[in-house]
């Protein structure tokens, strides 16, 4: 009992991160399936959500108002990148990945250039330090505003895509793009759109992740290979199987870095190779032709 009592804080730690997660790998899937370009530079724009965060805040701007303008003005950045990525679309896939790493590569370099190579720290409002007594465990309160905040933005996202006409659009443009400009839908404004979205949702996630984990230029790295990862274990295009699976990562990275923390990067690998050889479509995946 005393060790189930010692693991509750662990496991709760690890739902924590795997809904951020969650919110990374969705962002980084919606634009996989609508531009059908995989966004390496996915992770630099999330940790750039971060340092603009705690420039805005360098300014008195409070905590509140840099959550909701940084992930604006990171969304604009990102549009700025899908211009520069249009003439890469209808050809070979490498060129687009080619652009992204590229991308990647100058935006953890102007993080450098303008707020150095050393570790920062975004500074959270007072009434979420410290922590407080649940159910006789000392809880952070800063992860449970970290918790709120992911299924906030999940549950935000999922109700735009499922019941207003932009959702269905969007959906419609990862299943079929031909189709979605044969109705006459202005594609290149919906993949404009959906690139602000998904960075915007980095943004989001690098903001309330940075007291986490801290703030430095290659932290984009530490969340893009889980979001990937994620997409994969949850099933391509499934929006639920991307949350169920960046929970059971952040389950399995959050207990391994607590009683084992030189496995904590590995036990996820470990975690997909040992979901994919017996569900090769992932959690929630449509049947591919590896299982026929």
């Amino acid at each position: 009992m005393d060790f189930l009592f010692n693991l509750l804080p662990h496991l709760l730690n690890g739902v924590s991160l795997g809904l951020l997660f969650a919110l990374i790998a969705l962002g980084f899937m919606l634009i996989v399936g609508v531009m059908e370009v995989i966004n390496l530079a996915h992770g630099s724009l999330f940790a750039l959500g971060a340092y603009v965060a705690i420039t805005l805040m360098g300014w008195k701007m409070s905590y509140a108002m840099a959550f909701l303008l940084a992930p604006l003005l990171v969304a604009a950045f990102g549009m700025l990148l899908e211009l520069c990525m249009r003439r890469t679309y209808g050809k070979d896939p490498l060129y687009g990945l080619l652009l992204t790493f590229g991308a990647a590569l100058v935006i953890e370099e102007l993080i450098r250039l303008v707020w150095g190579s050393n570790e920062k720290q975004l500074l959270v409002p007072e009434q979420f330090s410290g922590a407080m007594v649940m159910g006789g465990l000392l809880v952070a309160k800063y992860r449970i505003f970290a918790s709120a905040a992911a299924i906030g933005m999940i549950l935000l996202l999922w109700l735009f895509l499922e019941k207003t006409p932009y959702g269905a659009m969007i959906k419609a443009g990862a299943h079929d793009s031909e189709m979605v400009r044969a109705l006459g839908i202005n594609l290149p404004r919906l993949r404009l759109a959906v690139f602000a979205l998904g960075t915007g949702l980095a943004a989001v996630a690098g903001i309330v992740l940075a007291p986490i984990w801290g703030v430095r230029p290659h932290m984009g790295v530490d969340a893009v290979v889980p979001a990937f990862l994620i997409i994969v274990l949850g099933g391509v295009g499934s929006f639920w199987g991307a949350v169920i699976a960046g929970i059971m990562v952040g389950i399995v990275v959050g207990l391994t870095g607590a009683y084992a923390s030189e496995w904590s990067l590995l036990s996820m690998y470990l975690l997909l190779i040992a979901l994919v050889t017996f569900r090769a479509r992932g959690l929630l995946g449509k049947k591919t032709a590896l299982e026929n």
